[in-house]
């Protein structure tokens, strides 16, 4: 990587390459479209389609294809070759018709009763706004996926709408200041956090392989409790990773800036810098192709569930967002003097209370099987959505509340103790990584989206709940005469924290003292998808949705069975995976060591008959009373398992899979994990915690 100047954006169809490809009026009219959100004449598309032919063959592509993003939370292609017959030989083409629709087959994707199997035609639509790139010798194009009677089947259909419901809002809002804007956007930042693993001992897990998180394993003697692996060094292999990864996804445009190691053993993380909430979403599915992909190629497994191991933290992806102008202004910056900044307080209290009224379904819109595993504890919130504001917004709100001057202090310089060090400004407030959704700065990190999850779910319902808060600002305010617009926002501001104060905790989120306190506050603790999964179709979810035209009733349905049956389906493999690992690999290494065992004793009192042969008794005992408790865990499991197969009622099926699947298998885990803490490693079938967290050199 000579010049990264020239790699960033080599595989993107950018602006400067089509304004490189296009005539000059052509470029002005995709210009003029992309700014307004119109559509283009065909003869625009079929100009536009040549050129970027023209461009990807060059960059040795022979394929292209409609990039989309289905429900099943990965990305899905359908490569097709710009080879046409010709006259008895072939021509090279690709027309404007091609880039803005495919077909691809809609039957065999997640639809949640939106589409019947036999009803199968569905439709790609070029995404204008998210550049095309290329990835293995394929011009990639993103598009929406929709069926054939228009339903939404993807996340980028109802992102794209959210955000142009937040845009209206929002520059509804800032005319009211006088501020003209164009068009406002949504940014987001999504860090990801991963594990990386050997690939030879991911190979000999099939918990790993099937469903990505250890399903047993007992702990090592050493975890995370010296924090010595947070921000230490690079390994050769993983800085040799990391160097590859940022090359190849900064030809894909993923402007990928910050990467460390994490607080678990063997867990990094990588930061990229802001962009709209649609490229973000894009870039950041690209980045978790590519992570798995660039980790293969180094003899290594890039596991991206949110809880891969027991005892150390799991892995989320938290969802830097903030507002900006096309000018450049961010929304959310409350500048030197945030209590004078009346557009910064009328932003962050329409924040503070979309969050506080649609707190229920923002945790939807996390809720996963993998990541119920990991909120509430390892850096990773509770599942009580709170927001924290920080010391000097906390102080700035207050005295809104009480109707008095705010008389903050500001930033404060720091005496680090040494002559040799810099004098530094210390922050107005500290961080809090105990909370859900945290003001930062100049933006709220949401911090409970997990790591295998779209950014998608999460900034849908944050965009449009936010854009329903605006709105009903907008209607307090817009019919107030200007000379006493200050005097009404300021009586706004302090109705609206009197009715969402209680959103607002700067605490610290593990204490059983907020679980009692947020009860008391009225805040819900949905802990698992099965419990959050009602509050989806409620009727104050489904007026959210339609009122925007985010979701048709229909599809908002359609994702509450899509979820509950992924949920029921991922606990059913995991459970399928354990008892097949503990029935035939890990019985055979726990009866083979017992063997061992007696074999031992009976060549000593075949030597010495008066020998008690102590600890291989005592061992033989207990392994023999583990194996009892972990035949009958298993059996217990195999039945609860077939029992929720039975289920036909989706939130019914799914809770059971939670409330007693799930406990059936943590029940037969802890045998197993002592059993292992047993046995010598060369009677283990897999590779243990120790080996897999640690052997990465």
């Amino acid at each position: 990587m000579t010049n990264m100047v020239e790699t960033f954006g080599s595989m993107v169809f950018d602006r400067d390459v089509m304004k490189q490809r296009l005539k000059p009026r052509a470029y002005d009219k995709l210009k003029a479209a992309l700014a307004s959100g119109g559509s283009m004449s065909r003869e625009l598309a079929d100009e536009v389609a040549d050129a970027m032919k023209d461009w990807a063959i060059e960059h040795g592509a022979t394929h292209y294809t409609h990039w989309f993003q289905p429900m099943t939370g990965v990305t899905a292609e359908k490569h097709e070759a710009f080879l046409a017959p010709s006259r008895g030989g072939v021509i090279l083409e690709f027309s404007g018709k091609e880039l803005i629709k495919g077909e691809p087959d809609a039957s065999s994707f997640p639809s949640g009763g939106l589409r019947a199997t036999f009803e199968a035609r569905g439709y790609t639509a070029w995404d204008p706004t998210s550049f095309a790139f290329i990835k293995d010798g394929t011009l990639c194009i993103p598009t929406a996926f929709c069926s054939y009677t228009g339903e939404a089947l993807d996340k980028k259909t109802p992102l794209l709408r959210s955000m142009d419901a937040l845009n209206v809002q929002a520059l509804r809002i800032l005319n009211l200041f006088g501020r003209n804007a164009r068009h406002v956007d949504t940014m987001v930042g999504a860090e990801q956090e991963y594990f990386l693993v050997d690939a030879a001992a991911y190979e000999k897990r099939p918990d790993l392989v099937y469903t990505g998180r250890t399903l047993f394993g007992a702990k090592p003697p050493k975890g995370q409790e010296l924090d010595d692996h947070y921000f230490g060094a690079l390994k050769p292999r993983v800085y040799s990773y990391m160097r590859d990864l940022d090359e190849e996804l900064w030809k894909l445009g993923v402007l990928a800036k910050t990467e460390h190691n994490e607080t678990a053993p063997a867990q990094h993380e990588l930061a990229p810098v802001y962009t709209t909430s649609n490229i973000a979403t894009d870039n950041n599915q690209l980045t978790m192709e590519m992570m798995k992909r660039i980790a293969a190629d180094h003899k290594m497994a890039c596991l991206l569930h949110e809880k891969p191991f027991e005892g150390v933290n799991g892995s989320g992806k938290h969802n830097n967002w903030s507002i900006q102008t096309n000018t450049g202004i961010n929304l959310l910056d409350p500048g030197k003097h945030p209590a004078e900044n009346i557009r910064f307080l009328v932003f962050l209290m329409a924040v503070i209370s979309a969050v506080d009224e649609y707190a229920d379904i923002l945790r939807v819109s996390v809720a996963s099987a993998g990541n119920d595993h990991r909120l509430g504890a390892n850096e990773a919130p509770p599942a009580i959505i709170s927001v924290f504001v920080g010391d000097e917004l906390a102080g700035v709100l207050k005295s809104i509340e009480e109707g008095k001057e705010f008389n903050g202090v500001g930033k404060t310089q720091m005496e680090m103790g040494a002559e040799v060090l810099p004098h530094i400004m210390r922050d107005t407030t500290d961080r809090n990584r105990t909370s859900p959704f945290a003001f930062t700065g100049n933006k709220f990190e949401f911090r409970m989206p997990g790591s295998a999850i779209s950014v998608a779910n999460a900034n849908i319902v944050l965009n449009t709940a936010v854009a329903e808060s605006l709105e009903r600002i907008y209607e307090k305010l817009k019919d107030v005469p200007s000379d006493k617009l200050d005097e009404e926002i300021h009586a706004l501001l302090k109705k609206l924290l009197d009715e969402h104060k209680r959103v607002i905790f700067n605490g610290n989120g593990y204490t059983d003292e907020w679980v009692e306190e947020a009860e008391k506050r009225g805040l819900d603790n949905l802990k698992s998808l099965p419990a959050a999964m009602p509050r989806w179709i409620s009727e104050k979810s489904i007026d959210l949705f339609t009122k925007h035209k985010i979701f048709t009733k229909e599809e908002i349905f359609s994702r509450y069975e899509i979820l509950l049956e992924n949920y029921s389906k991922t606990i059913h493999i995991e459970s399928l995976t354990l008892q097949e690992m503990v029935r035939k690999d890990f019985m055979d290494g726990l009866i083979g060591y017992q063997s061992a065992v007696a074999e031992e004793a009976g060549k000593k009192k075949a030597l010495i008959p008066d020998l008690n042969c102590a600890l291989e008794t005592h061992i033989t005992q207990k392994l023999d009373c583990l194996s009892a408790k972990i035949l009958k865990a298993l059996d217990r499991l195999a039945e609860d398992t077939e029992a929720a197969e039975k289920k036909t009622d989706a939130l019914e099926c799914a809770a059971f899979y939670q409330e007693t699947v799930l406990s059936d298998m943590e029940v037969l885990r802890s045998y197993v994990d002592i059993a292992e803490s047993m046995i010598p490693e060369s009677f283990l079938p897999y590779p243990t915690y120790g080996e897999m967290l640690f052997s990465l050199r």
